[in-house]
């Protein structure tokens, strides 16, 4: 149970509150929600399993696990060099999650305060440009939060990692129930219910699809390494499939519900759904200011943001961790430190992003686009690329069946058909299209 919710804790995170319900608005609802559901399922949880499976058969840290089995399976210990990206690409995305997470913690206060109660756009607008567009307030925010991180992996796999998401998940599933409850109450749950299910396959794209297959694969979290490296933590005797499984339906659910919770009251309010990136911090603080209840409520979600960003955010510096702790003979307390240190001082260039180096702009636009694209749009696909192929093509049949401990029937061929084959064709079209080689 601790395994299952220290890796839906490192999946479920800011993609599946803040991304995907500003993403399903964007690509037309329901027929959206039908594709990213075949993604996650067909792509996403074949790449999972084997993460899984990768890090179990090395019980290592990820670099000395790929660096291992490479050796064993393929000769050569080459394949190291997927689990350094994975680490790389994990204190990248950590070094821009923590600013974004800062900012949920801070509406935190805000909506509690009443800040946006009564707000008009222009009053919501100021609030978050007051945050992002000073940038000491903002370095604040991520400070505190990669704090609450470091603070948390020192204490180490059992008091920090278990007891964090034993008491972190738990309380972020209640969160989105009472919001869940709330919105059928006070939004237009109806209308957000039919948005969000009811298929309408002309809104679709061929660009919407591969946004689709694109967050299927990011929600989960693999690609960078931090399922592998839970995976080194899970007893033998466990299924793989199963734990997997569960993983990979909670996090939908947790999308779809999001998803629930935020249509109702976007359409309660008279509001777009496609607002884009700003749904979050710009719209649903005007609808949660304008609502009976709205600051208890408006604080209590932010909650539940910060909540998953903090989960999240564990996972993503754990390989790092793990690897620093066995490699270098650092305490854990002290890789957690330094390593904190360094994702928090990296961390500058997003939070000057948005103020002081707003004007600086190349290649992708601010720096803060190009970090985000390099880790999103060119390590991940990357990362998730390789480690399907050698899960699928390098580790021997009998390895993987042996690990997975399923026989070699239909579940297994199924698996080895969707990571062979379906998996790396979904993650190459992922890399072409995210580099405008492919473009629907």
């Amino acid at each position: 149970m601790a395994f299952i919710l220290a890796v839906s804790g490192s999946a479920i995170g800011l993609g599946n509150i803040w991304k995907f319900p500003y993403i399903t608005g964007q690509n037309g609802g329901g027929a959206f929600v039908i594709v990213y559901l075949c993604c996650v399922f067909l792509i996403g949880l074949p790449i999972m399993i084997s993460e899984i499976l990768i890090g179990r058969r090395g019980r290592r840290n990820p670099v000395t696990t790929m660096g291992l089995l490479g050796e064993e399976e393929g000769g050569h210990k080459y394949w190291q060099l997927v689990g350094v990206m994975g680490i790389f690409a994990g204190f990248i995305i950590l070094s821009f999650y923590s600013v974004i997470a800062g900012w949920s913690l801070s509406y935190i206060l805000r909506a509690a305060s009443g800040a946006f109660t009564g707000g008009d756009a222009t009053q919501i607008g100021g609030v978050f440009t007051a945050i992002t567009g000073v940038w000491w307030r903002s370095a604040a925010w991520h400070t505190l939060f990669m704090l609450m991180t470091v603070l948390v992996v020192a204490r180490g796999v059992q008091r920090g990692l278990e007891q964090a998401v034993r008491i972190l998940m738990p309380a972020l599933f209640l969160l989105l129930i009472v919001l869940l409850g709330y919105s059928a109450v006070s939004g237009q749950f109806a209308a957000g219910f039919d948005y969000m299910f009811r298929a309408d396959f002309s809104a679709l794209s061929g660009n919407s699809v591969l946004i689709a297959l694109g967050h299927s694969f990011f929600t989960l979290s693999v690609g960078i390494c931090a399922v592998m490296a839970y995976g080194a933590y899970l007893p033998q005797s466990t299924s793989i499939t199963g734990t997997a499984s569960t993983v990979v339906i909670a996090d939908t659910v947790v999308s779809l519900v999001a998803g629930l919770v935020i249509f109702p009251i976007v359409f309660a309010n008279g509001l777009a759904p496609d607002a884009g990136p700003g749904l979050i911090f710009r719209t649903l603080p005007l609808a949660f200011g304008n609502m009976p209840a709205g600051a208890f409520f408006g604080a209590l979600f932010f909650i539940l943001l910060s909540f998953a960003a903090w989960t999240s955010a564990i996972g993503l510096i754990e390989p790092a961790v793990a690897w620093a702790v066995e490699r270098r003979g650092l305490t854990r307390a002290t890789a957690a430190a330094v390593i904190g240190l360094f994702v928090w001082a990296f961390g500058f260039a997003t939070v000057l992003s948005f103020n002081e180096l707003a004007h600086v702009r190349f290649l992708r636009g601010t720096i803060f686009d190009n970090i985000d694209y390099l880790a999103s749009n060119i390590l991940l696909p990357l990362g998730g690329l390789l480690i399907t192929i050698f899960a699928g093509w390098v580790i021997c049949r009998n390895a993987s069946a042996d690990e997975l401990d399923v026989g070699t029937g239909l579940l297994y061929r199924a698996w080895r058909f969707l990571t062979r084959y379906v998996a790396p064709v979904g993650v190459i079209l992922i890399f072409l299209h995210a580099i405008g080689v492919f473009a629907p």
